[in-house]
């Protein structure tokens, strides 16, 4: 078994807020994050598949083709969006980093592991020091 990984960045805005909750509530649990008028991050995506080397290519998957699917399913449906009111598959979900980890995964699952390859784990950078790691 080997493991390749491949990184995409993009750019996004989000707040952490429930509606169902006051205020004063969003901003004790959730902080700055909950700013009624948004706040931003330069996510970094990293992807990670799983499987065998084919011995006639040498690949586990080609890489162009990976970040196809990585930009086609998610990159261009995110960068430069607001996480909570533009990205469909983060409609009616809390838009913290593990939410989109686990969404991410539900979408690029499919593809992948339907091209020879198996999605082993999403990892996502909200910043330098904070990231998330999804495993399926």
């Amino acid at each position: 078994m080997i493991y390749i990984t491949r990184r995409e960045s993009f750019n996004a805005a989000h707040k952490l807020s429930r509606t169902d909750w006051s205020e004063d509530k969003n901003n004790e649990v959730y902080g700055k994050c909950a700013n009624p008028n948004w706040h931003g991050h330069n996510y970094q995506l990293y992807v990670t598949v799983k499987g065998e080397v084919n011995p006639e290519t040498g690949f586990l998957v080609d890489l162009k083709w990976l970040k196809q699917i990585i930009n086609t399913y998610v990159v261009d449906k995110v960068d430069h969006r607001n996480l909570n009111l533009d990205v469909d598959f983060m409609k009616g979900k809390l838009a913290s980093t593990e939410n989109l980890a686990i969404a991410i995964w539900d979408i690029l699952s499919t593809p992948i592991n339907e091209n020879g390859a198996k999605l082993h784990c999403i990892k996502i950078y909200e910043t330098e020091n904070n990231f998330v790691e999804y495993f399926g």
